[in-house]
């Protein structure tokens, strides 16, 4: 175990979206104050990201890219799934594209077409995960 936060980031090749959210985590993760998350990129079009995708059991397939926030369970021997402090609460910075049941976003594409997951969601999301 390196961190006591995963975040897995569920994606796919050639989705100009998926590689920004790759970035954006990757530029917030270099950072310092995130010294307690790694990221582990899920891509679900092969077999090992496709079971860790099923395994999440909290994303929508129609909503990728995602992240999930996972932290390290010693009784576990392994990452397991952060969830959130209130199920199906309105959050005024991450919106619809917050996970229902488990701390994480996923895109949200209704949203007038932007669908893209922002570093402030990020960050929110990320802010949550150690208090």
């Amino acid at each position: 175990m390196s961190a006591k936060y995963q975040i897995r980031v569920f994606g796919k090749q050639g989705c100009d979206k998926c590689h920004t959210l790759n970035q954006r985590l990757d530029k917030m993760l270099a950072k310092g104050e995130y010294s307690a998350f790694d990221k582990r990129y899920c891509d679900v079009e092969t077999i090992d990201g496709l079971v860790a995708f099923a395994e999440a059991e909290c994303v929508n397939p129609s909503r990728i890219p995602a992240m999930l926030v996972t932290e390290w369970s010693e009784d576990a021997e392994e990452y397991v799934p952060v969830g959130t402090k209130a199920p199906g609460a309105k959050d005024a910075v991450c919106k619809k594209a917050r996970l229902y049941q488990y701390l994480g976003l996923q895109t949200d594409y209704s949203d007038v077409g932007k669908g893209v997951i922002s570093p402030k969601m990020i960050q929110s999301i990320l802010a949550e995960a150690t208090v």
